[in-house]
């Protein structure tokens, strides 16, 4: 790797070139046959028409760190790559490329259409394997795989042959999601019914054929072209006489009847009686199965009226809507209109309004399926984490709805059905057959259709391992072990595969489902192109400048007053773009978040941060540490410790690598990092390295001086071994710079991760140097908020009558008057007279006196103090005036009121400390 490394950290001098190290040694690869306990992950397949996003790196981030940190315990570790085909997706891309040739798919034709998104796949779908290299992800690059590569589509062939033979597949005419933008069929999962709109409810009378009308409502009056029946309900008084009888259709020469239904009719809602349109709602076409009506479509795949809606045929459903109306209202039958909220229900593709339709389509029966992947969880075989998001899943599979598999698409797996035009019996066969298996004919065709993306994604834990071959990786990994993923997608993709591998494989797919939050911008909206906060990871990486920022969001394919919108929002947020933060920033950060339970509020200034704390990992080895350690020969082993720091640090390092190992195995990740966070910056750094400096500047010989050395090098190379699954590159760079022992493995991967046994445990020590480690961050209080000099010692008065303190406080005398700035250090009995002029402290068993005359100037110190309260209040007026102007609160833009506010109680909090800082002066004179 690149010798000499810079003095500052610099990410970009080191991150690419580090994971070419570890890619070109075989790191990553995992060993099957071999007595290691196996630990495998299968990264959740991103589309390839997709770049990586935040959510992909929050996801990367999680899964590398728990593959690394296992990898290190010893296990065979199996992170496997892989993409999705993305059929609905993918293929739109396509489609839009032909559109600016002056072509599309049809005049192409299948087969040409087909090569034409092969050729795309290969040039950009390798996208997304490039830019998680970025993140530094440690996966298995020999064994990636394609939702249609070869082996994957035999999978998916075995599974539709075995579930159809099995009746767990059917082909039936039922009511389904119908896209009339994508052209296809869509499963209940590919449906947004989530996010309520305005509408209308509005009313009609129907009449009857014997006089009189009943009076129905709905938000869809043009699907009265297609209704069969009004229902009431049995009980209901108003209508026990209708019932039985016939309406007359008022458009179409045909009469409906009114039935009872108790199910469908609620009295205490709207009229009491409801219209039925079985062919085009779902509770309706229930209804329509329960009372054997008619199914009438009146709608084509283009979302236009039929011949079966006639006298409208022609019409878009949306213009047929609107002269149903007028015509009802010309015929005297309109009774009323109110404003109503409800979710229509729009593809979550395009976000087209999905209508509902009849139509011959494949269906998985989930009754069976669901049920064993329901009674695993509670079982206990598969856990969630955490606990409650279960509830989504128990949701979903209770309902058992039949899955919609067929999509009208060309691009994705076939389905292998195909149907013979001479006895019309279909052939379903794992090998495409030359004649059908019924009657012999030669004269047969495959079904046009695809199968739904998510149905090769819901074999993906064990298709990806060889799957229905019993391979070495199938028998070594599966079930695998963790499943990482948002809880978005519990229902689209955990719910199936836990279905599928149950069902198909006789076992559960992974015995852990790891939910991490939602990442939304700092203020909590959901990221989106169309708002300008969507963060892409590599920009964070990498660094941006807002001129390249806004270049970027002007070439999304986007409305203008959308990137307009965008553009002012990132003019706004980010005047500077990004600094360059690099991946271990990124990394550390997205796993600190991992700590909350709720959706993530992600800020770039948070990332920032982080790359100080690995500027301070690479200045404590290369700036403090290497020029202490050159030529240093390494012992193996925990060092034997001379001083009480040295016992301390060897103590809490043995306490933080159980705990981190403790937090990992229960999925704690925030935790963990904290915990290596502070053990790192606010112990070792600010304590230990602090107490070696007088040390290391005084007799190299001594023995505090040598043992100092080995237990320095021990600890931070021990404390590397600790943070390398979360910070990867900027771990494994340092890791080689310090000494090691000569049986060292070639690369911090391959060495164990650290246990309690790395340290030495010594709660005496720790208890002992607790108490030093008050009486220093006491003076040291002190000093700041009377704001004395750095370069200014002080004497200090310590006042107890404690036994087990003196004792204490002399033995460590030299780290007292080093750590604290103190050139005078007097012990006192507790009732010892006070002296003037001093500030006060209290801690455990003692109070701490600092004479101040002649340290600080009282009065020129107050002048400051007094001219910082003019400040701070002038602020706070100005601030307060304008909050309590209406005007500007009502009219002023919220991030603007926001500001005002944030600065009201910034100049609250600092008259409060001019206050507390006076009133402490006062008491020194």
């Amino acid at each position: 790797m690149k010798e000499p490394l810079p003095k500052a950290y610099d990410p970009k001098s080191i991150e690419q070139e580090t994971y070419r190290f570890w890619e070109e040694n075989g790191y990553f690869k995992a060993q099957t046959g071999s007595d290691k306990p196996p630990f495998c992950i299968v990264l959740p397949p991103p589309n390839i028409t997709g770049a990586l996003h935040m959510g992909h790196a929050l996801t990367a981030t999680v899964q590398d760190l728990l593959i690394r940190w296992r990898r290190m315990q010893g296990y065979t570790a199996l992170w496997l790559p892989g993409t999705d085909h993305a059929g609905i997706a993918t293929q739109m891309v396509v489609e839009r490329q032909l559109q600016t040739e002056g072509t599309n798919r049809h005049e192409l034709g299948r087969e040409k259409f087909l090569e034409r998104v092969w050729q795309w796949r290969e040039q950009y779908g390798g996208r997304i394997t490039e830019q998680h290299k970025r993140l530094g992800a440690s996966l298995d690059w020999s064994v990636e795989r394609f939702t249609m590569d070869d082996g994957l589509s035999r999978a998916v062939r075995e599974a539709f042959v075995r579930l159809y033979h099995e009746e767990k597949i059917v082909r039936d005419n039922r009511l389904i999601n119908w896209c009339v933008s994508c052209q296809t069929a869509l499963s209940d999962v590919e449906v947004d019914r989530d996010k309520p709109e305005m509408s209308e409810m509005w009313s009609f009378a129907y009449p009857l054929v014997e006089g009189g009308e009943i009076v129905v409502a709905t938000t869809r009056p043009e699907t009265m072209l297609g209704d069969t029946a009004v229902v009431v309900h049995p009980d209901d008084k108003r209508y026990r006489k209708l019932i039985g009888k016939q309406i007359q259709h008022p458009f179409q020469n045909r009469t409906i009847p009114v039935v009872a239904d108790e199910i469908l009719a609620d009295p205490e809602l709207g009229t009491g009686a409801v219209k039925v349109t079985p062919a085009h709602d779902p509770n309706d076409f229930e209804c329509g199965k329960r009372k054997e009506l008619e199914l009438i479509d009146i709608f084509d795949d283009n979302g236009v009226v039929n011949q079966n809606g006639a006298p409208f045929a022609g019409l878009d459903r949306f213009e047929a809507r609107r002269r149903v109306k007028q015509a009802l209202e010309e015929k005297g039958l309109f009774r009323g209109r109110k404003d109503h909220e409800y979710a229509p229900g729009r593809c979550l593709r395009c976000r087209t309004v999905v209508e509902p339709k009849l139509s011959l389509q494949w269906f998985v029966d989930t009754e069976e399926m669901s049920q064993l992947a329901i009674d695993a969880v509670k079982d206990g075989r598969t856990q969630f984490v955490p606990k409650h998001q279960e509830h989504r899943y128990f949701e979903w599979l209770e309902k058992k709805i039949p899955w919609c598999i067929s999509r009208q698409l060309w691009w994705g797996h076939r389905i292998p059905a195909w149907y013979c035009a001479d006895c019309g019996e279909i052939t379903v066969t794992r090998k495409d057959p030359q004649a059908c298996f019924n009657c012999g004919s030669f004269n047969i065709e495959q079904d046009p259709d695809v199968l739904d993306t998510w149905f090769s994604s819901a074999l993906w834990p064990f298709s990806t391992l060889g799957w229905p071959q019993e391979t070495a990786l199938f028998k070594t990994f599966y079930p695998t072990s963790v499943l990482e993923t948002g809880y978005d997608i519990i229902t689209f993709w955990v719910s199936r595969m836990m279905m599928m591998g149950l069902k198909l494989v006789g076992e559960i797919p992974f015995g852990h489902v790891l939910l991490h939050p939602m990442i939304r911008d700092q203020d909590g909206n959901k990221m989106s192109k169309s708002r300008g906060n969507v963060i892409d990871p590599l920009d964070v990486i990498e660094g941006i400048s807002l001129e390249d920022l806004l270049t970027k969001t002007r070439g999304y394919k986007l409305p203008d007053d959308e990137i307009e919108r965008a553009v002012e929002y990132q003019q706004q947020h980010y005047p500077k773009g990004f600094p360059t933060c690099g991946t271990d920033a990124l990394r550390f950060t997205l796993a600190a978040y991992t700590g909350q339970d709720q959706d993530i509020r992600f800020s770039v200034d948070r990332v920032e941060g982080y790359r100080k704390f690995c500027n301070k990992i690479w200045q404590a080895v290369l700036g403090f540490a290497m020029p202490h350690l050159t030529g240093l020969e390494a012992t193996p082993g925990v060092p034997e410790p001379v001083t009480l720091g040295d016992r301390w640090i060897l103590s809490r390092l043995a306490e933080v690598a159980d705990k981190v190992n403790a937090h990992l195995g229960d999925f704690k990740v925030g935790e963990a990092t904290s915990l290596l966070y502070h053990f790192f910056w606010d112990e070792l750094c600010s304590w230990y390295i602090e107490l070696l400096k007088p040390v290391f500047s005084g007799d190299q010989a001594s023995a505090a001086a040598k043992t100092g050395r080995q237990v320095l090098r021990h600890v931070l190379e021990v404390s590397l071994r600790l943070m390398h699954p979360l910070m990867p590159m900027v771990t494994e760079v340092l890791w080689q710079q310090l000494p090691k022992p000569a049986d060292a493995p070639p690369s911090i991967m391959l060495a164990a991760y650290p246990t309690a046994d790395d340290g030495l445990a010594d709660p005496a020590a720790q208890g002992r140097a607790a108490r030093l480690m008050e009486l220093i961050s006491a003076v040291r209080t002190v000093r700041a908020e009377y704001d004395v000099a750095p370069s200014k010692a002080v004497a200090l008065i310590v006042r107890s009558d404690d036994p087990a303190l003196e004792p204490l406080i002399e033995e460590n005398r030299e780290m007292i008057t080093a750590l604290a700035r103190v050139n005078d250090l007097t012990i006192d009995p507790a009732a010892a007279p006070r002296p003037n002029g001093c500030a006060t402290a209290v801690i455990d068993q003692a109070e701490l006196l600092v004479p101040l005359k002649g340290v600080i100037d009282v009065d020129a110190e107050k002048a400051r103090l007094a001219k910082e309260q003019e400040r701070a209040q002038k602020q706070f007026d100005l601030a307060e005036k304008k909050l309590n102007n209406e005007k500007f609160t009502s009219r002023a833009p919220e991030e603007v009121v926001q500001k005002e506010r944030t600065k009201l109680e910034e100049a609250r909090e600092l008259l409060g400390k001019v206050a507390s800082a006076l009133d402490r002066l006062n008491e020194v004179v």
